[in-house]
C-alpha cells in the first residue's frame, strides 16, 4: 500500500506543478476550446484527449458508484470528472488511510466489501 500510496502522491505533485505554469501562461478559459478543438481536428492530440475523456468518464461513474449514487457521491463525481488526477489520487489517498490500506474497502466501500 505505501508504493501505491507514493505514486498517487508523485502523480498528484507532478500534474499540479505541471498545470500551475500552464494556467499562468494560457488562463483557465482557454482549456475547453483547446481541448475540444483538437477533437475537432481528428488528429492524434484529438485521440487522446477523446480517450483521456473515457477515463474521466469511468472515474466519474465509480465515485457516484462507490457512493451509492448518493447526493455526495453524485457531487464527487463532478469533481472526478472536472478535476481528474489530482481529484482522482487526493481521492484515494484519502480512503487508503480511512481504509486502513484494506483495498477491497478502498475501493468498492465497506458495505459491498462486506458483502
Amino acid at each position: 500500500m505505501s508504493a501505491f500510496r507514493g505514486l498517487l502522491a508523485i502523480l498528484l505533485v507532478t500534474v499540479v506543478v505541471y498545470t500551475v505554469p500552464v494556467i499562468a501562461e494560457h488562463g483557465l478559459l482557454s482549456l475547453m476550446p483547446a481541448f475540444f478543438g483538437d477533437m475537432a481536428k481528428m488528429g492524434w492530440p484529438g485521440q487522446f484527449n477523446l480517450d483521456f475523456s473515457g477515463f474521466l468518464i469511468l472515474s466519474a461513474l465509480w465515485a457516484a458508484w462507490r457512493n451509492h449514487f448518493s447526493a455526495p457521491g453524485l457531487g464527487l463525481a463532478v469533481l472526478a470528472f472536472f478535476f481528474g488526477i489530482p481529484f482522482l489520487t487526493t481521492y484515494l489517498l484519502i480512503l487508503s488511510f480511512q481504509s486502513g490500506g484494506d483495498i477491497k474497502v478502498m475501493l468498492l466501500g465497506a458495505q459491498r466489501a462486506r458483502s
